[in-house]
């Protein structure tokens, strides 16, 4: 194990509800603590919660122009205004402005990302890298406290990507993402879930923020490694859907030979990989889109040093 790390106390937290605005339990916990921030007030921090994409969430769709979580890089970020370019574009600078800049030291210190998917992914917490200490060890606070379900860790960069999420205009972030829960539909269980999820990360700040000592350990996570798509027609139409055996597996093993998909006509088609991989986001109705069956992921243990406030 490496030595332990210092890091300054966080002294600003932001919360995005709505990054993409069908994605109900962060939009309306978002909206409820904008009415009601008595949850939202610890000794040692600010936190600031603000719906991410108001336009998308008036219209309860996941955006309006082009998709917000993928809008954070530099090509956007610094481009120059255009008469004709998406709301989102425009709206990611506005964050950036407001909570960035990225890269900056004049950067929110936390950024939270609050959503929901149709695939069967429990209470994943999703961070850009294991190397991401303050992230990681947050992950590993929350594993041990919260206790209603597991907490499977998504590391969502490949290597020589650029971070192009909403909370990467921050110095550090993390993402919730609950599911199964349809789009457009807020789940009462799901909402009290995200709620105590928030709660526990809120208390790690605080006690980071107050001295207490972090010891290493070891984690396991989940880091992706490619996407899956759908078979296709000639004509780019999908041909088959997810296999019933692979349906709401996600985090669970996938070996070569292993079924996948099943054509529209019955017939079965095998995962051709050489080695086991973990699929999640099976079958998400936001990635039909995006060409993305699921995500190819391996399941790795890391070692994660200590951590302490300066």
């Amino acid at each position: 194990m490496a030595a332990s790390c210092r890091l300054k106390p966080l002294s600003r937290v932001a919360v995005s509800g709505g990054t993409h605005g069908n994605e109900m339990s962060g939009v309306y916990l978002a909206k409820h603590w904008l009415r009601d921030p008595m949850e939202l007030q610890p000794d040692s921090f600010a936190v600031t919660p603000f719906l991410g994409n108001p336009c998308a969430i008036e219209k309860c769709v996941r955006y309006v122009g082009r998709d917000l979580n993928r809008t954070f890089t530099t090509e956007f970020l610094s481009s120059a205004e255009a008469e004709d370019e998406p709301y989102e574009v425009v709206r990611a600078r506005k964050i950036n402005q407001t909570y960035g800049p990225k890269g900056s030291a004049q950067a929110f210190d936390f950024m939270f990302d609050l959503h929901n998917t149709t695939a069967n992914m429990g209470a994943c917490l999703i961070v850009d890298s294991e190397e991401s200490l303050l992230p990681m060890h947050m992950c590993h606070y929350i594993q041990t406290h919260y206790t209603r379900s597991p907490c499977p860790i998504y590391l969502y960069k490949l290597p020589g990507e650029e971070t192009y999420s909403i909370n990467s205009v921050a110095k550090a972030g993390l993402a919730l993402e609950l599911g199964p829960q349809p789009q457009r539909v807020v789940r009462a269980d799901l909402f009290a879930q995200m709620r105590a999820l928030m709660a526990c990360a809120l208390d790690f700040i605080e006690l980071f923020n107050k001295g207490t000592v972090f010891p290493a350990f070891e984690i396991e996570a989940y880091k992706i490694t490619g996407l899956m798509d759908y078979p296709c027609y000639p004509d780019g139409e999908i041909s088959a859907m997810v296999h019933p055996k692979l349906q709401d597996k996600d985090f669970l093993p996938l070996n070569p030979g292993d079924p996948i998909f099943q054509t529209f006509s019955g017939e079965e088609i095998l995962y051709k990989g050489n080695t086991t991989i973990y699929p999640a986001f099976i079958n998400e109705a936001a990635y039909y889109e995006k060409k993305v069956a699921f995500a190819k992921m391996e399941k790795h243990t890391f070692s994660i040093p200590g951590l302490q406030r300066e």
